[in-house]
Parts: C-alpha cells; sequence; structure tokens
C-alpha cells in the first residue's frame, strides 16, 4: 500500500514507507479529515509528527503551508525512510528529524501544532504524552488513537474539543482551555 502526499504542493507525490505494520501510516481518509479541520490554522505554524513512521502528517503539514516541521521518531530505519522522504520534496531546509523515544525528546520540541499517533500497542504513551504537551503552550493538540481506547477529556492545560471516527481510529482534538 504506497502512501501519497493528499494536497498542498506536494498533492499526489508517493511517499516511501517501509514494509510491514509497524509504522501504521495514518489513512489517507484519516489525514484528510483533520487536515479539512486544521485547514484554517496550518500556514505559517510550526508542526510536530510525533512517532512520525513515515512522516506522511508532517509532511503532508508542510504540503499544506506549514512553516517548519519537526519529527520525531525511535526508530533509525523509519527516521531515514522521513530523511528521504523530506530529501525528495526538496523541503529540508522545513524540517528536523529527531530520531528519539518521543518521551525523551517532548521536553525539546517547540510547535504550535502536535500530531500523537503512538503503535497501537504502546497505549500508555497516549496518556504521557498528553500529559507532558498538556503542561505546553500549543494552539492544537491531535491524537489518533484506535476507536476502543477512551483518552481523558483533560490533560493539563488541554481539554479535547472534538472526537473524529473513521473505520476503527479516532482522532481527539484538544485545545488549551480558555482561562
Amino acid at each position: 500500500m504506497g502512501v501519497r502526499v493528499i494536497a498542498g504542493k506536494f498533492g499526489g507525490r508517493a511517499l516511501e514507507s517501509l514494509p510491514g505494520v509497524a509504522t501504521r501510516p495514518m489513512l489517507g481518509r484519516l489525514r484528510q479529515t483533520m487536515f479539512d479541520i486544521l485547514q484554517a490554522e496550518i500556514s505559517g505554524r510550526r508542526f510536530a509528527d510525533l512517532y512520525a513512521g513515515t512522516g506522511a502528517v508532517g509532511i503532508e503539514a508542510l504540503s499544506r503551508g506549514a512553516a517548519s516541521a519537526v519529527f520525531v521518531e525511535a526508530s533509525a530505519r523509519a527516521a531515514q525512510v522521513i530523511r528521504k522522504n523530506i530529501a525528495a520534496l526538496g523541503v529540508a531546509d522545513q524540517a528536523q528529524v529527531r530520531t528519539a523515544p518521543v518521551q525523551d525528546a517532548i521536553n525539546q520540541v517547540e510547535a504550535d501544532i502536535y500530531f500523537v499517533g503512538p503503535p497501537y500497542k504502546a497505549a500508555r504513551e497516549y496518556a504521557q504524552t498528553l500529559d507532558a504537551l498538556g503542561q505546553r503552550t500549543a494552539e492544537w493538540v491531535i491524537a489518533q488513537h484506535h476507536k476502543q481506547l477512551e483518552l481523558a477529556e483533560c490533560y493539563g492545560s488541554l481539554e479535547r474539543i472534538r472526537v473524529v471516527q473513521a473505520g476503527s481510529n479516532r482522532l481527539s482534538l484538544y485545545r488549551p482551555t480558555q482561562r
């Protein structure tokens, strides 16, 4: 199954991915839904793709006008694929790839919008990551998770404002609480 950029300046471009299911690329329709919701929020923003896998989500953000993207991926093989994809699209000057576990790198990642998509088998990483992001300043935090995993309504200063379901996947969208 090939992964393609959906829209923006790289729309239709194929991305390299790893064989197997270890990186679980985000389904195209779910990625489309997420970026439809964030359409007016992406331009000029700093985007963080945590648990980046192939980098498809962060690359989609760059394609749609994000100023920069940080990709955090623990797998050295997957991080190399992200670097290849970034180089092939000519956006290395807008991208930074960090090969590290998210929990080790999260305090050094500054972004306006964070995408969180850990492997489903690492379910407890959702709470750890969302708790850490709830202590930061972020305009948006979006978590992709299995529909059977219930995430909390709030993590620190983050409050869930919407849940979108597509098939067996959900997107939980968080924003800072209004004080």
